[in-house]
């Protein structure tokens, strides 16, 4: 309990430590941004000074300096467009054949308009010009920046979140595994005994239906001991007649089912060989037929069919129950899934696990109408 109580605290400092940093590195990236954009506008105010000194036509014959030329030929990146009294666009870092259009250059004036504040440039309380300017790419790259880092957080966070999942999901495999190894050892022990004790009632004369019931149930404690040792391990495939294993388990809970049901089942007459582990084929039949019986409330109509269409076996299983809502149609296969208050939402995995991990098959919801019923469909390949 202490570990684990230490572990989630440790979880939560991790997450806080990290929430911490982004924002820290966040807010870093906008202030830098913010001051890097108010120097970029220094340098265009500066550029507006040197345009102005170039303007001066009180001093025509003046010696300007060096300065203002060198200010004016620094500007390589920054894209603008100066406008004169007149109406006179001059695009300076532009693409030239874009410069020739009037029309893309208005259109531009605007976008520049909604990233930076316009420098009028004046003489003497007189507005020589107005200067558009736009970010330069560099600004542009860096505005970008914090949207990247926010998706490479995410998918950092997606790959730790799914290997946190699959480690979970990994245990709680192990966790089952044990689990059912552990009850079918324990089951074990109580069955030899009961082997035992039919033999000594075999000898004392006992009504010999009472024995052969007995044995029947022996039989069946002895193959959910082994459906139980086979979980966690990769089982042994045999060829056999899907037609006879199907039809046995079939009748197996259909004469141990309330009489309100109506069984009905429908397979050709010819043997159908596939690849099967019959103890966890036979227990998938059962999950799915337990199932339908619990749909129905114990009363109404079941029907397995068997069918086979060129290298395909098809089973449908068919009952009259209350149904599945379509968006649930996936669901119902996923560990822990349930609508029953007692139920623990495996049967259903489990019989996902055995069709299409263990025998490369496919188990689907076929068809399902609320109040209607449902049917299951499974679909092996034949040998």
């Amino acid at each position: 309990m202490t570990f684990s109580f230490n572990r989630n605290v440790i979880r939560w400092i991790i997450i806080v430590s990290s929430f911490i940093i982004i924002s820290l590195i966040l807010w870093n990236t906008y202030t830098f941004f913010q001051n890097f954009k108010a120097e970029e506008r220094s340098k265009m105010k500066n550029w507006s000074f040197a345009q102005k000194e170039m303007r001066n036509t009180d001093n025509l014959n003046a010696d300007i300096g060096e300065l203002p030329l060198e200010i004016l030929k620094s500007n390589t990146s920054t894209p603008m467009i100066k406008v004169s009294e007149d109406g006179s666009m001059e695009p300076n870092n532009i693409d030239p054949r874009k410069a020739q259009d009037s029309l893309y250059l208005t259109k531009l004036i605007e976008v520049f308009k909604s990233e930076n504040e316009p420098i009028e440039i004046r003489y003497k309380d007189q507005v020589l010009s107005t200067l558009y300017y736009g970010n330069s790419p560099l600004l542009n790259k860096l505005k970008y920046y914090p949207l990247a880092l926010l998706l490479i957080i995410l998918l950092f966070a997606a790959v730790v979140y799914f290997f946190y999942r699959s480690s979970k999901n990994a245990e709680q495999n192990k966790l089952w595994t044990g689990m059912a190894k552990e009850t079918a050892h324990q089951i074990g022990t109580p069955l030899s005994s009961l082997v035992g004790w039919t033999e000594i009632l075999k000898m004392e004369n006992v009504n010999p239906e009472y024995i052969m019931e007995i044995e029947k149930d022996i039989d069946r404690l002895q193959t959910i001991t082994e459906r139980f040792s086979k979980i966690g391990s990769a089982p042994t495939l045999k060829t056999m007649d899907i037609v006879a294993v199907t039809n046995s388990s079939y009748d197996y809970l259909k004469s141990r089912s309330s009489k309100l049901i109506n069984f009905e089942i429908i397979s050709p007459e010819i043997e159908i060989p596939v690849k099967l582990n019959e103890q966890l084929f036979s227990w998938t039949i059962e999950n799915l037929v337990k199932n339908a019986i619990d749909a129905m409330k114990g009363k109404g109509d079941l029907k397995l069919e068997l069918t086979q269409l060129e290298s395909n076996v098809f089973i449908n299983i068919s009952d009259t129950g209350k149904g599945i809502p379509k968006s649930s149609f996936t669901k119902i296969f996923e560990p822990g899934y349930t609508t029953k208050k007692r139920g623990w939402g495996l049967g259903l995995s489990l019989a996902k696990r055995i069709v299409e991990d263990y025998h490369n098959g496919k188990i689907k919801v076929l068809t399902s109408e609320i109040e209607k019923g449902t049917t299951i469909q499974i679909i092996l390949k034949q040998v």
